[in-house]
């Protein structure tokens, strides 16, 4: 039997949008490149180059404005192959009820990012976002640790995440990056063993095996997820990184697919 493959971290664009999307996303980081045209058909064709047989594609809204047209847009292209995350904009008056619009259309959850939308994940206008999600049972993916396009501002580092945590325990907080990127030290002191979700993408490419491997081993089998962040990195050598680290079979079987469907509530 084919080992089922999730991918808990992706973009892409409409068609139209992603060529323009691209160069901006870019030229903010000279330093990534891009593996994909950032279309959902180049999604589709690394995926089933990869044997991934689901995406969860992440959007931003940048503006609060945004908030309509990425739900309209999420809505169109939700398939069977594509888990869409929309997303809300903390500065929106509105969030909280796009909250119950989105959960109404059948999606699992949103996505957020420090950085582009401009806060600090422990502020006060960001609690009752929060306790919403967590009352109405709904994931929320979350940008954590620095960002390659930003200057290194703590925006989302691991002691908030743990704040986070304390105040809303029943919250379905899946941090990216495993755990806050290019903080994995921290990661590893406040993080590592305790009951918080972490996907793993544009990590592997930056440490050193034995030290993820480590960090791994280490956090509990439930709360670990895979992810790529396609298409700033190549699919299938991320699922190559990950295999060689030689982990045992049911914990590699739990962060490729198991976890995931139990956060998606799928079969």
């Amino acid at each position: 039997m084919a080992q089922r493959i999730i991918d808990f971290h992706t973009h892409a664009f409409p068609d139209s949008l992603a060529p323009r999307a691209m160069k901006t996303l870019l030229a903010e980081a000279p330093e990534v490149s891009a593996y994909l045209d950032g279309t959902m058909g180049s999604l589709l064709g690394s995926m089933q180059r990869s044997g991934i047989e689901k995406s969860l594609v992440c959007c931003i809204a940048t503006k609060p404005e945004q908030f309509e047209s990425i739900f309209a847009w999420c809505r169109k292209v939700h398939s069977d192959q594509f888990e869409l995350m929309p997303s809300i904009h903390p500065a929106d008056t509105c969030c909280l009820e796009q909250i119950d619009q989105i959960k109404a259309a059948g999606f699992k959850g949103i996505k957020m990012h420090p950085f582009y939308q401009d806060f600090f994940i422990d502020e006060d206008r960001m609690l009752p976002i929060y306790e919403k999600l967590q009352n109405e049972g709904m994931l929320v993916v979350m940008h954590t640790g620095f960002d390659i396009a930003f200057p290194r501002i703590r925006r989302a580092d691991p002691q908030k995440i743990v704040r986070i945590q304390e105040l809303f325990p029943n919250l379905k907080l899946i941090t990216t990056h495993f755990g806050a990127w290019e903080q994995w030290d921290e990661v590893e002191r406040f993080m590592i063993g305790h009951p918080i979700y972490m996907e793993i993408s544009f990590a592997l490419e930056y440490l050193e095996q034995p030290k993820a491997r480590e960090m791994i081993l280490n956090h509990p089998d439930n709360y670990l997820l895979f992810g790529t962040d396609s298409p700033w990195t190549d699919q299938k050598k991320t699922l190559l990184l990950l295999k060689n680290l030689m982990l045992p079979e049911e914990k590699l079987n739990r962060i490729l697919s198991a976890n995931a469907l139990s956060l998606l509530e799928l079969p």
